[in-house]
């Protein structure tokens, strides 16, 4: 009984001896939020930006990713510059999170709010989006090369719709123009999701919608995809099909977006690393995973250093284009 009791007494000892140990390695409670997360769309219902956070929230409830919800909230007045400045403002405050596409560049700069993405804390490059020229199914256009050629013949009368002024949307148009020698008349709409319903009851001529944004209306046969803005095919089952600029047209017109996601200011490294461990989760969920492959959407998970020196060179890329369209403020 005695050696019993001694053998036992041995191993409550070395057990408790490894709790120690364990619990000078692993912090006993690494932060996560203590109140719901607001989750900052800087676009309107419906567009990429919107359908990827609304995605993203059930997630994290789903699979137990964080003790708090987090509440999606669209902040798009300013062409996104609502959101921006209302997270810049939140210094301190690890609640909140903000979805960010080009806007995040090309907001700024078309307007001179007073904005910069030095001005969050980045957290994670979570894919890249894709542009599509969109049609709408019943017109006579089957290839790009078609209608690039009924626009030369009839400049200004063709309505390009697009997200926004002097946005990622807008930049690519006068991209067309420059390279066919073409004149779109572009309107711009509040989110992308409005964009394609207005090709679908054919208000607009065309659009160059991310593939989130016309998925439905492509497959239900109401929208034609024409070319994607690439220097390669979207390389995804449903996707796969649809030829590149350069293949269509002969003209290496090519033009990627951000889906990242950032902080407010002056937060710590411990909750800024919540985010990016709870980031890096989700997207290897076979969801997310169906997600990019249905919405045709390019995985590209980036974060620290790597991400905030993209982040410089895809600033300095979107003020030359917007300076060749005459886009930035004067």
């Amino acid at each position: 009984m005695g050696k019993r009791f001694s053998v036992l007494k041995v191993g409550v000892v070395v057990a408790c001896s490894l709790v120690l140990v364990f619990a000078s390695i692993v912090p006993a409670s690494a932060w996560v939020p203590d109140r719901p997360v607001e989750f900052i769309i800087p676009a309107g219902t419906g567009g990429g930006a919107d359908v990827m956070a609304r995605f993203i929230s059930p997630l994290v409830s789903k699979y137990k990713l964080s003790p708090k919800p987090w509440i999606v909230i669209n902040k798009s007045a300013g062409a996104g510059a609502e959101g921006f400045m209302y997270a810049k403002a939140q210094k301190g405050n690890a609640n909140l999170i903000i979805i960010t596409l080009d806007n995040l560049f090309t907001t700024p700069m078309a307007t001179g709010v007073p904005f910069n993405w030095r001005d969050l804390t980045p957290v994670a490059r979570l894919a890249l989006d894709e542009f599509v020229l969109w049609v709408n199914a019943a017109s006579p256009y089957k290839t790009a090369q078609e209608y690039i050629d009924a626009v030369k013949k009839a400049p200004g009368k063709f309505v390009m719709g697009g997200t926004g002024a002097k946005q990622e949307d807008q930049i690519i148009t006068v991209l067309m123009e420059q390279a066919f020698g073409l004149k779109f008349n572009y309107v711009p709409f509040k989110g992308g999701g409005t964009v394609a319903v207005e090709l679908v009851g054919k208000h607009i001529d065309s659009s160059v919608n991310n593939p989130a944004e016309a998925v439905s209306h492509w497959k239900n046969g109401t929208l034609r995809a024409l070319a994607a803005f690439d220097t390669e095919r979207i390389n995804l089952p449903d996707w796969k099909g649809i030829p590149t600029m350069k293949e269509a047209t002969g003209k290496d017109i090519s033009y990627l977006m951000l889906r990242g996601i950032f902080m407010a200011p002056g937060v710590s490294k411990e909750q800024q690393d919540y985010y990016i461990d709870t980031l890096k989760k989700v997207t290897e969920t076979p969801e997310w995973k169906k997600y990019i492959s249905d919405n045709g959407l390019k995985a590209a998970w980036l974060t620290g250093p790597d991400y905030v020196k993209w982040l410089e060179q895809k600033e300095a890329t979107t003020k030359e284009l917007m300076a060749k369209g005459g886009l930035l403020k004067k």
